[in-house]
């Protein structure tokens, strides 16, 4: 539960670094607290309750991308080959799956070894 707290803390960060298991369990706990909203919003008819929450967690969920991509030595603009359908998303997530560059970049430290320290 760490992780998601601590990237909402970084409410619309865009710089520095993310390490894969920040942002996969962002993603995680995301999809979870999605699939809960829906299915409460559902029960009590208030289908918009998914759609706020997604609202509210957009700035959060860009700005870990973006620290992801730069932690594998790209851009954050690169997150816009995802407007390509279909093969851009493959793109973008590979890139989100990959290992991070181990040495310091343009965009910082290594989080992996700054979290070892």
């Amino acid at each position: 539960m760490n992780w998601y707290v601590d990237v909402l803390k970084k409410y619309a960060v865009f710089s520095g670094r993310a390490r894969r298991q920040e942002y996969w369990m962002f993603f995680l706990f995301n999809l979870i607290i999605s699939i809960v909203l829906a299915v409460i919003g559902r029960v009590i008819g208030f289908a918009a309750l998914g759609a706020i929450y997604s609202l509210a967690v957009l700035l959060p969920g860009l700005g870990v991308a973006v620290r992801r991509l730069h932690d594998t030595g790209r851009s954050g603009w690169a997150i816009l080959v995802s407007i390509i359908p279909l093969v851009g998303w493959i793109i973008v997530l590979v890139w989100l799956a990959s290992e991070g560059k181990p040495e310091q970049n343009q965009y910082g430290d290594n989080p992996k070894h700054a979290a070892a320290v």
